[in-house]
């Protein structure tokens, strides 16, 4: 016979949840950059700058650097997960950073050493998507909904 008792206090909250998903995401993600076939143009891979011609899923412009950083921020991700605050602090300031990252992309020439990562007009569009997602999975999943009746509320 198996007992299906949880133990007190390991069983994830929704934003530890939502933080290992996206985590294992951008993990996977960081991994397919380096299989060609899933990566078109992947003998034009470079470790950075703008003449990296690969392009993940025959879309987003990727370079070796672009996979670490995604390699990074998913186990960065899964390791976060492991706590309620961490987590929601890696969707929050993971989110900001891509926001920021999104500005940058929109304001930098694609065709200038500035777009070292490199950077195209998907990835941008992306990573906007990205950043409102993150902020609002840690905003959303951990915030604190207390009803108070009137009765509860006069002394």
């Amino acid at each position: 016979m198996t007992s299906h008792t949880a133990h007190a206090g390991t069983e994830r909250t929704n934003v530890q949840k939502a933080t290992l998903a996206v985590g294992a995401v951008f993990l996977l993600v960081g991994i397919l950059g380096f299989i060609p076939g899933v990566t078109t143009n992947y003998d034009q891979l470079s470790f950075a700058s703008h003449h990296s011609e690969a392009l993940l899923l025959g879309v987003f412009q990727v370079s070796i650097l672009h996979n670490i950083v995604h390699l990074l921020f998913g186990i960065g991700g899964i390791a976060l997960a492991r706590t309620r605050g961490s987590a929601r602090n890696y969707l929050l300031w993971g989110g900001v950073i891509y926001l920021v990252l999104w500005i940058y992309g929109l304001v930098i020439d694609h065709d200038s050493d500035m777009n070292f990562v490199p950077l195209n007009d998907a990835d941008n569009w992306l990573h906007l998507v990205l950043g409102i997602g993150m902020v609002a999975l840690a905003l959303l999943l951990t915030r604190r909904t207390h009803h108070t009746t009137r009765a509860e509320a006069t002394p």
